[in-house]
């Protein structure tokens, strides 16, 4: 499909916490970097009963607080602001939506995004009031945030509804990892070289590490993630859509059908994990009391009760689990994955381990040797290790000694004089041209809640409460355990 740049962007939830943090500092990123199209003009819409001047005034508030002081100019605010407009509008009141439906028309002169950065429970209604008004036809593009409802039936129900007004190629569903720049490093490492691709295989790799850690704990969001969890959060959407990263084939080119294509194969591809094997092959914690960085930290349930006393709960806070791929690369590899909150560290890393050359002519020495391993760090540094093994300096009667060591490349070194992009930017440049490469499509939605779902029934069907781990630590003991009954151990 052909697809012309946006003349319009209007934002769904425009006053909302996610406006301020992200959407609108990205939109300021690009107006900077002068990648907004000349004409294009930005509507946002909320509950709030404001006008332009003041939303205006809102803008650059956000602006003021989450954008850094050196990256900031008066000139660049005052360009992007001469683009903002606003206009208050609520999906359960029909003429407040035609009124919006008026000034949306009043605005464009070309294509449309529509973002909707509500709660998912909201997209089939915008849809349908979009469409119903007209707007929802060619030239309209419709971006949504994940994760898409809560299991794999709901995610159909939205899916349903929202494809009832937006054809699939106009529907462009936000996981924002894709728009990090490690997340689209990890592209470029895999396919812009040719070191790896002979060695990325189950003949090569021993096995695969993803590990997404938190220090911080649910932050005010206790309702929100009392419901989610770390599977629905986290695990569904981010850590899948890294496995199919780093695991899918070489697309034919970087475009949307050919690199959702290969994702999608991923996810198929993924063994089910069944009430028969969750209780060995998964492990769900939820923290408790501790200490970060030497600072104290209450528990989950302490967290929840400051929100309302005496609140119970068994979500989990922390999941590992080991995945296989079923097909031809990477049959045997196993691949484990965790995500917590409450972790000693921040991090977002893929870790590579490499079989065992096959022989040592040191070992008659003593000379221990380790696997080398490929690191791949996105956050909060970017980086990429390559750990080696050398020749420790000096003399040894009875030959050479080993030691592991590291080609480290410091990504945030290397590139320091660039910005650091926000995700939403890459997001949006490409939701505003037309691209759908970095969002995902409805087939991978469902695929992932598919895998999921069965996961969560198998949990359900055992009647298992998460196991507890200190805040702190590295999650319960028993998702040590899943990968040392492999002879593997979690990269820390």
């Amino acid at each position: 499909m052909t697809t012309s740049p946006a003349s319009l962007l209007t934002i769904f939830g425009a006053t909302g916490d996610l406006a301020q943090r992200m959407l609108l500092p990205s939109l300021y990123g690009l107006q900077g970097d002068g990648l907004l199209p000349a004409s294009m003009r930005i509507l946002g819409t909320a509950r709030s009963a404001l006008d332009d001047d003041a939303f205006r005034a809102f803008v650059a508030d956000a602006i003021a607080r989450f954008v850094p002081a050196e990256q900031r100019s008066d000139a660049n605010l005052q360009a992007l602001l001469a683009r903002v407009h606003y206009q208050p509008a609520s999906l359960d009141n029909d003429a407040s939506m035609q009124s919006l439906a008026e000034r949306i028309q009043g605005l464009r002169s070309g294509d449309i995004v529509y973002h909707l950065s509500t709660s998912p429970i909201f997209y089939e209604q915008a849809c349908a009031a979009l469409a119903r008004h007209g707007l929802a036809g060619p030239g309209t593009r419709v971006m949504l945030e994940k994760p898409i409802g809560h299991d794999l039936g709901e995610a159909i129900a939205i899916n349903d509804g929202v494809t009832r007004s937006f054809d699939e190629d106009r529907v462009y569903r936000v996981d924002h990892y894709l728009g990090k720049e490690g997340v689209q490093n990890l592209l470029a490492l895999r396919f812009g070289n040719a070191l790896f691709e002979p060695l990325w295989n189950a003949r090569h790799i021993e096995q695969v590490q993803f590990t997404v850690a938190e220090t911080v704990g649910v932050e005010g969001r206790g309702d929100y993630y009392d419901h989610s969890g770390a599977m629905r959060d986290m695990l569904q959407n981010h850590l899948l859509q890294l496995l199919c990263l780093t695991a899918m084939e070489p697309p034919s080119q970087f475009e949307p059908t050919a690199v959702r294509n290969e994702k999608i194969k991923v996810l198929r591809s993924l063994r089910p994990i069944g009430r028969a094997h969750v209780a060995v092959e998964t492990a769900a914690g939820q923290h408790t009391a501790g200490a970060i960085g030497g600072k104290a930290v209450p528990s989950y349930l302490e967290e929840l009760s400051a929100q309302e006393p005496g609140r119970t709960s068994r979500t989990e806070t922390f999941v590992a689990m080991r995945a296989h791929i079923d097909n031809w690369r990477w049959s045997g590899v196993p691949f484990y994955l965790r995500t917590g909150k409450r972790m000693p560290s921040r991090c977002t890393e893929i870790y590579l381990q490499f079989r065992e050359v096959p022989h040592s002519i040191f070992a008659r020495g003593g000379a221990a040797s380790q696997p080398n391993a490929l690191v791949i760090k996105l956050q909060p540094e970017e980086r990429i290790e390559l750990q080696l093994m050398h020749k420790t300096p000096g003399l040894d009667r009875n030959g050479l000694r080993l030691s592991q060591v590291s080609l480290d490349l410091d990504l945030d070194e290397r590139f320091a004089h660039e910005r650091r992009r926000l995700a939403y930017e890459r997001l949006y440049l490409d939701a505003i041209e037309g691209n759908g490469t970095l969002f995902v499509r409805r087939d991978e939605t469902e695929a992932a809640w598919q895998w999921v779902d069965a996961i969560l029934d198998g949990w359900k069907h055992a009647g298992s409460a998460p196991k507890p781990y200190a805040a702190g630590t590295w999650g319960p003991n028993a998702a040590v355990a899943m990968t040392e009954r492999h002879g593997h151990s979690w990269r820390e």
